[in-house]
């Protein structure tokens, strides 16, 4: 096999909480992870001399050692020793430091990518495990599907289906500082925790629409107040017919669940002719199949 491609699945969280920081500072959190049908486009492919290229059709996406594509071809390469190169293409179509975790999925696309190419032999939980050095996000974006994230997000436990849906994605002209967020939090005493459990007995019974009002990101509480853009769009979404609208990770994407594919057409028009935001997509859940690996 001298090359891949691949698709990069985008994930929403269906509810964030965050329960403590740690004294490394990471925060422990437990959260619902949904991977939709929104995707990059990766190839991967291998090259004579030994090096690791990457491109994109981001020219301001960096391309070199801190990319973490870079870093999950290098950890690999490291690791068994590769001596070939790989040339690793990112085609992006997922808002970049979005709250979608494309840069993860990147990643966890690369770590699948190279132990097919190179006939590694690493089972989903060694990619898993070696995904985890790179972002806490990547281990869940290997796995896919509807799953409860613990620990700092690398504790995986598999739910039951998220019911089907189409899903409207949009993400507004600001950007938003993962790190900034968290310590805002930090400094604020939360009263108000989204219903996880509600979430969990909503997908058990495959009601959608209990799934959808228990959904909560508790981080809202700290971006929204931030940028105002963001409770514009989840307005947007909901008078449009919504079951329900939210920031996904620490945004400043907002994504709504609709039942009817229209009413989301609909709510995009207004988000875009508003200028709210300009990346608008209309798309639906993605399940896996947990008989075999998904990638």
């Amino acid at each position: 096999m001298k090359q891949i491609e691949l698709k990069a699945l985008a994930k929403i969280n269906l509810g964030l909480d965050v329960l403590g920081r740690r004294e490394n500072g990471y925060h422990d959190v437990r959260m619902i992870m949904q991977s939709i049908y929104l995707y990059d486009e990766v190839k991967i492919e291998k090259m004579v001399s030994s090096g690791i290229e990457v491109s994109s059709n981001l020219n301001f996406l960096p391309t070199g050692g801190e990319n973490i594509a870079y870093k999950a071809a290098q950890l690999l390469k490291d690791e068994f020793h590769i001596r070939e190169g790989v040339r690793i293409t990112l085609n992006k179509h997922i808002p970049v430091a979005a709250g979608l975790a494309g840069g993860s999925s990147n990643a966890a696309a690369v770590l699948f990518g190279m132990n097919r190419m190179f006939r590694l032999g690493l089972s989903r939980k060694g990619l898993m495990e070696r995904g985890v050095r790179l972002g806490a996000d990547v281990p869940y974006c290997i796995m896919r599907g509807t799953v409860l994230a613990e620990g700092i997000g690398e504790e995986l436990s598999v739910l039951p289906a998220m019911p089907k849906c189409t899903v409207l994605i949009a993400k507004p002209p600001v950007s938003v500082s993962t790190k900034a967020v968290y310590e805002a939090l930090d400094s604020k005493v939360t009263k108000a925790h989204p219903d996880i459990d509600g979430i969990i007995e909503g997908l058990r019974e495959g009601n959608l629409r209990k799934v959808a009002s228990c959904m909560g990101n508790v981080l809202e509480g700290v971006t929204v107040p931030m940028y105002p853009v963001i409770e514009d769009i989840k307005q947007e979404m909901l008078n449009a017919g919504a079951l329900n609208a939210m920031m996904s990770g620490s945004g400043p994407t907002v994504f709504g669940l609709f039942e009817n594919r229209a009413a989301a057409r609909e709510a995009q028009r207004q988000i875009r002719e508003k200028l709210l935001a300009k990346q608008v997509y209309v798309t639906s859940i993605h399940s896996v199949r947990r008989d075999q690996d998904a990638n």
